[in-house]
């Protein structure tokens, strides 16, 4: 893979950064450090102004430019053409319009979610439905019915989503190896979504949260009227304000309160009557250990759930419970809690946490529960000190993100005519190889926690994780 001047591939073609905040910001070196690029044809194109003195230190065209329904399909074909990458990192932009122009046109495309055009999250007159992940990945995964694909389009690869499916799939080998399960060889490891899932069925998993935990502190503290973050202020405001989703396992028994379910498609998950910043449930993370958790709608509680979900004749016989967890820093929780307050009217300032950073860390991995074997989780745990060391102008957030960037877009140039697939698709391992070394410290760790403190009720039943 490691090419002779020591990087993993040469880019001929043009390559288009699509918005250029945090994790654009971070991704560009290590384009450059482990591609084989022409800086001529690495062109940046954002919204804001932000970070064009960056790019143009790097030699990068700068391009500033807001996309919106009516303007980018002229945007795009002045600068891309057949061969060449769209690399979408951008808030508000629509990634099905992207990928619909992409596809006939044979440009290869990337993003890190599955994003609307601006104002759709936020539109409260829309149907609850109408603005779940489910339903945007629905759209999406329909354009497979393309039989003309003659490019690549890998969806949601970032941290999580990205990383977090192939942390799920090394959790899954090592609870195998746990439990005596014969799988200790990469030849006998689940090649299909199938054997996959089957192995989740004999592990007896029942639930897995995406849980993360993001300790960094800002040397200047969140002030009155202002919303802060660490990775994307625009982008977190509208996850925090889509209805709480939920990947519904079969082994539940109580559907929550005003729970909401999808009448088409896979139907791997559920939506509730609030959002997902004023929903907590309990989980738990290695560094941090048990804590309440927002209840954050993601990519992964739907396409977890429906990738490991078994039927036999048309009956669910299988599907573990996902949902996300997330613990922000603290001053975004403050953030969140200020918003509430506003009744959900965004604060006047907004303030993206990057430079002022001056500790902390973000854990990012899957915990898996069972009966079978208690509690597993996988992730990485990586301080802001070793983020800075490892790749300049990031967070560990924004680091954890660009790694997944960097791993997925290798796979894309690797695999030039995969048509559309999203994490589930790839090889774990390739990913991770990749990304590993900008994840700090990788691994798994065992725990005997539960939701229920009192010990009273079943651990693995949704009601007893919601607060």
């Amino acid at each position: 893979m490691m090419q002779d001047n020591g990087h993993l591939a040469k880019f001929d073609n043009t390559l288009m950064l699509l918005g250029f905040g945090s994790v654009g910001q971070g991704l560009l070196p290590l384009l450059f450090r482990h591609f084989d690029l022409s800086l001529a044809r690495v062109l940046v194109a954002s919204a804001s102004d932000e970070g064009s003195e960056q790019a143009n230190a790097a030699g990068c065209e700068f391009i500033s430019a807001r996309l919106a329904a009516d303007n980018f399909q002229l945007f795009l074909a002045r600068y891309l053409k057949r061969g060449d990458v769209l690399l979408n990192l951008a808030v508000n932009v629509s990634s099905l319009a992207l990928l619909q122009w992409c596809q006939p046109r044979g440009v290869h495309y990337l993003d890190t979610c599955i994003e609307p055009w601006q104002g759709h999250l936020l539109d409260t007159n829309l149907p609850l439905a109408e603005r779940t992940n489910y339903v945007l990945r629905e759209a999406a995964l329909a354009l497979k019915e393309h039989d003309d694909w003659g490019s690549t389009a890998l969806l949601a690869h970032g941290a999580n989503p990205g990383l977090s499916f192939h942390f799920l799939k090394h959790a899954l080998l090592d609870l195998a190896a746990i439990c005596g399960l014969p799988l200790g060889m990469p030849a006998a490891w689940p090649k299909t979504r199938e054997q996959w899932a089957s192995l989740a069925y004999e592990l007896d998993v029942r639930v897995i949260h995406v849980a993360e935990r993001d300790s960094q502190v800002d040397v200047q503290p969140k002030q009155t009227d202002e919303f802060v973050n660490t990775w994307s202020v625009d982008g977190f405001l509208a996850e925090s304000c889509q209805p709480a989703e939920i990947g519904w396992g079969s082994h539940e028994t109580l559907l929550p309160p005003g729970a909401g379910a999808h009448l088409q498609g896979c139907r791997s998950s559920i939506y509730l009557q609030k959002r997902g910043a004023a929903t907590r449930i309990r989980s738990w993370t290695p560094a941090d250990g048990a804590g309440n958790a927002f209840l954050i709608s993601l990519f992964d509680a739907v396409a977890m759930s429906d990738y490991l979900s078994i039927h036999c004749d048309g009956q669910l016989i299988y599907r573990p419970t996902v949902c996300y967890a997330y613990r922000p820093c603290d001053d975004t929780e403050q953030s969140l809690l200020e918003l509430a307050a506003r009744d959900w009217q965004p604060q006047a300032r907004q303030r993206l946490l990057k430079t002022g950073l001056v500790s902390g860390q973000d854990e990012l991995g899957v915990l898996l529960l069972s009966p079978r074997f208690g509690g597993y989780w996988y992730g990485s745990l990586l301080s802001l000190e070793e983020a800075r060391r490892l790749a300049p102008n990031n967070s560990a957030t924004s680091l954890q993100v660009a790694a997944g960037v960097l791993a997925g877009l290798l796979w894309v140039h690797s695999h030039p005519r995969a048509g559309l697939v999203d994490p589930g698709n790839l090889a774990h391992d390739f990913i991770l190889n990749i990304a590993g070394p900008y994840l700090g410290k990788v691994g798994g760790v065992m725990t005997d926690w539960t939701p229920c403190a009192d010990g009273k009720g079943d651990p693995y039943q949704f009601d007893c994780f919601l607060l």
